[in-house]
């Protein structure tokens, strides 16, 4: 079975994703988890060290080395350590999914250098319903045209240390799109004091952080007598973990590229 390296293996994601490995659902094997130096769990058995049996494969903070010896590796540790093992992957020519978010434009860039060598699937969000959502508010967004103003909300736990979400800014831009907007002109990230009545075509975006949250995202179509909610809400990150291992099971044997989860969904 083709194995896979889970990077931040012992994180709040990273021990969902071991936990989804080990029932097999797409055929996947864990073939290496990885931490960050100095981490206390290094050495340990990682499915013993998450409350998960035994795997036989130690925590390492090795990726070159374990990726090297697996055939497709899975990120959701950070941004600038994320751009590090794809390009890392890239040099070994091993596909690579990444959920991390709050990139930068330097960062994407280095991800699309890495994506000329091997296939990577990047995404913000790795649910299923998310990337439905993703094609309905923009459907929603079409009909309702100019006449509905845009309101995003998002609520994460108080751990998550971007804002907005990378799930809230990739609904943002398919709602400008849909709309021939450019949030880089129309976009507006919290209101406060005198701001005058609100322009026709801002598009609000606007994240607010409580407890352990897990997700909630919620786009908002206000017209004159009618408000219009589309809301998406994870219960756990069970939901995130198996999007993220079925893209990679679809991503082996791909292309050099950049896919979303649209793509792994077969949209």
């Amino acid at each position: 079975m083709p194995g896979v390296v889970v990077c931040g293996a012992m994180g709040r994601m990273g021990r969902m994703i071991l936990s989804v490995l080990k029932e097999n659902p797409y055929g996947l094997t864990l073939a290496g988890a990885v931490e960050a130096p100095g981490h206390p769990l290094l050495s340990q058995d990682a499915f013993e060290a998450a409350g998960l049996g035994r795997a036989g494969v130690s925590v390492t903070d090795g990726f070159a080395e374990s990726i090297a010896n697996a055939d497709v590796s899975i990120d959701f540790t950070g941004a600038e350590l994320s751009v590090r093992h794809a390009e890392a992957a890239a040099a070994a020519g091993k596909p690579m999914v990444i959920g991390s978010t709050g990139l930068s434009a330097e960062q994407s860039g280095r991800i699309h250098g890495a994506a000329r060598k091997v296939a990577i699937v990047q995404s913000p969000n790795m649910s299923v319903g998310v990337n439905l959502m993703f094609k309905v508010v923009a459907d929603v967004a079409r009909v309702l045209g100019e006449e509905y103003d845009v309101e995003i909300v998002e609520t994460h736990h108080r751990f998550k240390k971007d804002a907005p979400s990378g799930t809230a800014v990739k609904l943002a831009d398919v709602v400008a799109e849909a709309l021939g907007r450019d949030m880089g002109q129309v976009g507006v990230y919290g209101r406060r004091g005198m701001v005058g009545e609100r322009p026709k075509r801002e598009i609000g975006v606007f994240a607010v952080r409580a407890g352990d949250v897990v997700g909630e995202h919620t786009v908002v179509f206000g017209g004159i007598g009618e408000r219009f909610e589309i809301t998406h809400r994870a219960h756990s990150r069970e939901t995130f973990a198996r999007g993220a291992v079925r893209a990679a099971a679809w991503v082996l044997g791909k292309p050099p590229g950049v896919y979303d989860m649209a793509a792994v969904l077969g949209e």
